[in-house]
């Protein structure tokens, strides 16, 4: 199959390169074409003619949405939308990537994909438009939500808190947000499985397993020989930051095993990802 993946320079799109090697994929970013604008996405899609398309590109920064929401609806909504449009105009499929942001939060038990939709931030919102407007647009789609990304190729989690941990004597991280650390290299694998069957709706991609960001840097630490770094849970309130985070976003991976797809425990991937970058003392 011939995939053309907008967003390949991203933390995602990087590894979907790299992890999907039995199609041929072409890689496209803003240079190629802005997806806020309709006539380049046009004309890029016209001249590539995929099968696939695999929409990764996103503006992703949750307090810059929050700050400069025109950009967030800009890029997350109207850049599906055109995205849609084109893939529609020659019968191309499209796989969106999304995030359990859609979600407010306010659940006790993981989300399914029927749940209805209540962003709590710009970001999500947008991210929800973006959804509505790929089935408004087009017949033959596929939406992957996921959380808490976190990679090689890009700035994440993990990144921030060792870099942290070298030059404070203590660290404070929020203990009442709960979600899904997931993999970039691991999600790239299950876009690429989904891809292959022919996968249609939403389906929820995360790595298994739940826990708070509070959590999520301990076991950073742990896992890079640096728990005798002290780490103070605190609350998202005391957090300040701009925009709301939902308080619980876990997601049901119940429409991935559907599929056949299961991914690791995230403790495993965090181990992947250390060993990958050379800062793991487990194996």
């Amino acid at each position: 199959m011939r995939i053309l993946v907008l967003g390949a320079r991203g933390m995602l799109g990087t590894d979907l390169l790299k992890e999907w090697q039995s199609d041929d994929l072409i890689p496209a970013g803003s240079v190629e074409a802005d997806i806020r604008n309709f006539s380049e996405v046009e004309k890029l899609v016209f001249r590539v003619r995929p099968d696939w398309i695999v929409l990764s590109a996103a503006y992703t920064d949750v307090d810059g949405c929050e700050r400069n929401p025109e950009l967030a609806f800009a890029v997350n909504a109207t850049g599906v939308e055109n995205v849609a449009r084109a893939a529609q105009s020659i019968a191309a499929r499209i796989f969106l990537v999304s995030t359990d942001y859609v979600f407010d939060g306010m659940g006790k038990r993981p989300y399914e994909i029927n749940d209805p939709v209540a962003p709590l931030n710009v970001y999500g919102a947008s991210k929800a438009a973006g959804e509505a407007a790929l089935r408004r647009h087009h017949d033959a789609w596929c939406v992957g939500r996921t959380s808490w990304l976190f990679g090689f190729h890009g700035p994440s989690f993990p990144d921030k808190i060792l870099r942290a941990a070298e030059t404070r004597p203590e660290l404070s991280v929020v203990n009442d947000q709960v979600g899904s650390p997931t993999y970039t290299r691991d999600l790239a694998c299950a876009i690429r499985d989904l891809v292959r069957t022919d996968a249609r709706g939403i389906t929820h991609i995360t790595n298994e397993g739940v826990c708070s960001w509070f959590d999520f840097a301990r076991e950073i630490l742990l896992q890079s020989g640096r728990q005798f770094v002290p780490v103070r849970p605190i609350t998202t309130d005391q957090s300040a930051r701009p925009a709301r985070r939902p308080n619980y976003s876990v997601l049901s991976p119940a429409s991935l095993h559907s599929y056949g797809v299961r991914l690791r425990p995230w403790q495993d991937a965090l181990r992947a990802f250390l060993q990958e970058r050379g800062m793991s003392t487990t194996s």
